[in-house]
C-alpha cells in the first residue's frame, strides 16, 4: 500500500483532512517509525481506535523473520537493552533498543513504548512489526505489541550483555559497554536539535583498537587520559568506521586500572584495507606514484575550512582564503591504491619549510605550483609508511595521515612477502 492509500484510509476512518494525515505520516516515516505504528499514533492523535485490523501474527523463529512478514510473534532471550532519545513531530521520544536471540539467530529491536524486560530475560513478544534496517530485518515493539514472560527459558548460543572490545563494535550496535582510555578530547559547540549544544569529541582506545567518540551530553569523568567504563552506548558509522556515542542515558565510571592502548596500528595491504570499507587506525606501506592537483600551497575558507578555488568557497561564496599546506599523494603497493592526505605539519615536514617559506617560494617564482613541484621531486617514486584513518566512498579511498615516514623495509623482504601471498 502506498503512502497516499494509507493516508486516504486513515482520513476516511477518522473523518479528518487527508493532507494533514499525510503530513503526519510523512513526518513519522522520516524517522523510521514503522507504518503500522505510525498509523496507530495518528489514530490516537485524532481520538480514534489505535488497534490494528491486521490478522493475528505468525509465530516464527528469528532465522525465519523477513521484512515481508509485516508482524510476527517470537519467543526470545533479551541480549542487550539500550536507551536513547530521538525527535519526531517536534517532540522528544525515548526509545529502547538492542538485540533479541533464540537458538536460530539474533535480531535487533526498537521498542517505542516502555516494556518490562531486561537483558537475560526470556520473553514472548507478540505482534511485533518487522521492518528492514540497514539491510536486515528488525523488530519494532509498539502500542499493539504484547510482552510476556516465556513459559520456558530460551536457550541461545549468544552471550547476554553488551560488553565488547572496540575491535568487535559494528555500526548499528546498541546498549554496548566498553572499557577504554580517552586519548584525545575536544569540546565543541554544534547546531543541535535544540539550538547550540556543547558536545565532546575525541578518540578512545582499548587493547584491541582505537575509535572516534562523541559524548552528546558531556560527562565530567570523560577526560583526556582517563580510563573509564562506558555503559549503554550506541555505535553508528562515521566516515566509514564505527563511532562510539555516549548519551544522557549512558553511565560513565572511572576504572581503578589503566587501560592500555595499542602502540601501533594494524598493518594491511592497501587492497585489503580498501575492501574493508573504512578503518579508523591502520598502517599502509606503498610507493608514492603521484602527487595530485590541489597539493602544496593552498587556500582554505576561514568559515568552514574547505579548500578555496579562485576565491570561491562551495559553501560561503566569495571569501578571503587563508593560506595552508596540504599533500594528496597516491600510494600504491601492487594490491590497490589510496590517496594519502597530509595535513599542515606533515606537509611542512615533507616540504622542508612552513607556510611562510612556501609563500616566499611562490612569490619568488610568481607561481604557487612550485611548492607542489618541490614536494613531487621529494616523494614521488619512494616508498612510505603511512598511518591514519581510512574512509572509502563513491569518490575513492582516502587516508587522513597521522604519520608519514619513508619506509625502512627491505625491498627484498617485501618482494618475498608479495610472492608468498600470490603463491597462496
Amino acid at each position: 500500500m502506498q503512502l497516499d492509500d494509507h493516508a486516504e484510509e486513515l482520513a476516511s476512518n477518522l473523518g479528518v483532512d487527508k493532507a494533514e494525515v499525510k503530513d503526519d505520516l510523512e513526518s513519522l516515516l522520516e524517522y523510521n517509525v514503522p507504518v503500522e505504528e505510525a498509523k496507530a499514533s495518528i489514530r490516537r492523535k485524532h481520538g480514534g481506535d489505535s488497534s490494528s485490523s491486521a490478522s493475528a501474527p505468525t509465530a516464527k523463529s528469528l532465522a525465519d523473520v523477513t521484512p515481508e512478514d509485516g508482524s510476527v510473534t517470537a519467543t526470545v532471550r533479551v541480549l542487550t537493552k539500550g536507551t536513547r532519545s530521538i525527535r519526531y513531530q517536534g517532540e522528544d521520544q525515548i526509545i529502547r533498543e538492542g538485540e533479541f536471540a533464540d537458538d536460530t539467530g539474533r535480531i535487533s529491536y526498537t521498542a517505542w513504548e516502555e516494556f518490562d524486560f531486561e537483558p537475560g530475560d526470556s520473553i514472548t513478544v507478540g505482534n511485533a512489526n518487522v521492518r528492514e534496517w540497514e539491510g536486515k530485518p528488525e523488530l519494532n515493539l509498539g502500542t499493539n505489541t504484547t510482552v510476556a514472560t516465556a513459559s520456558e527459558p530460551v536457550e541461545t548460543p549468544y552471550d547476554v550483555g553488551g560488553d565488547r572490545d572496540l575491535i568487535d563494535l559494528e555500526p548499528g550496535d546498541r546498549g554496548r559497554a566498553v572499557e577504554v582510555v580517552v586519548q584525545e578530547l575536544d569540546r565543541r559547540t554544534i547546531d543541535g536539535r535544540d539550538g547550540e549544544t556543547e558536545i565532546l569529541s575525541g578518540v578512545v582506545a582499548d587493547e584491541t583498537a582505537r575509535l572516534p567518540l562523541t559524548d552528546w551530553d558531556p560527562h565530567a569523568d570523560i577526560e583526556e587520559g582517563a580510563s573509564v567504563r562506558l555503559e549503554d552506548v550506541y555505535v553508528r558509522e562515521y566516515r566509514g568506521v564505527p563511532q562510539v556515542n555516549v548519551t544522557e542515558f549512558s553511565t560513565v565510571e572511572r576504572l581503578d586500572r589503566e587501560v592500555s592502548a595499542p602502540s601501533t596500528a594494524p598493518r594491511m595491504g592497501i587492497g585489503e584495507a580498501v575492501t574493508s570499507g573504512g578503518l579508523f587506525d591502520v598502517e599502509l606501506v606503498g610507493n608514492v606514484i603521484e602527487v595530485r592537483d590541489g597539493s602544496g600551497l593552498i587556500e582554505r575558507c576561514p568559515e568552514c575550512g574547505r579548500v578555496v578555488q579562485n576565491g570561491q568557497c562551495r559553501a560561503h561564496g566569495d571569501v578571503e582564503g587563508e593560506d595552508d599546506l596540504r599533500v594528496k599523494a597516491i600510494l600504491d603497493d601492487g594490491t590497490g591504491t589510496v590517496t594519502a592526505v597530509l595535513d599542515t605539519d606533515l606537509t611542512a615536514a615533507v616540504y622542508g619549510g612552513d607556510i611562510e617559506d612556501a609563500k616566499q617560494a611562490a612569490r619568488d617564482a610568481m607561481d604557487k605550483e612550485v611548492v607542489a613541484d618541490e614536494i613531487r621531486d621529494r616523494i614521488v617514486g619512494r616508498e612510505y609508511r603511512v598511518r591514519g584513518s581510512l574512509s572509502v566512498d563513491e569518490y575513492g579511498a582516502n587516508l587522513d595521515a597521522d604519520e608519514f615516514a619513508e619506509s625502512a623495509d627491505d625491498p627484498a623482504d617485501r618482494a618475498s612477502e608479495l610472492l608468498a601471498g600470490v603463491a597462496r
